[in-house]
């Protein structure tokens, strides 16, 4: 299956005969074999939950906040965000770590 050009499927038979059609979502399997890590981003998520575990299990004195905006609906912001968050985390990395936490395309709530 290919992520980004899946096409909407046929429209399901009774009881739901009034959906014209839907686009089914990848399985975990299919994202991972069409978005691998490469070794190095591997290294890094690995890297940075050690930290936090450390952070949480008291061996790392720094404290963790989790910050971010509730939702991104531009990847642009969203990765301008990332970036700007990487640059405070070098000026106050001896005191806090900073981990970006964020929704993408979350519903509005009234």
């Amino acid at each position: 299956m290919t992520i980004l050009a899946t096409a909407p499927a046929a429209a399901p038979t009774a009881p739901e005969r009034h959906i014209a059609s839907y686009t089914p979502l990848p399985t975990p399997a299919e994202l991972l074999a069409e978005l691998p890590l490469t070794a190095e981003q591997a290294q890094q998520v690995a890297r940075h939950r050690d930290q936090v575990r450390a952070v949480l299990e008291g061996t790392d004195r720094r404290l963790l906040v989790v910050v971010g905006p509730c939702s991104i609906h531009d990847p642009e912001a969203g990765l301008d965000y990332a970036r700007r968050l990487a640059a405070l985390q070098a000026e106050v990395g001896d005191e806090l770590l900073l981990v970006m936490r964020t929704y993408f395309e979350k519903p509005r709530t009234t």
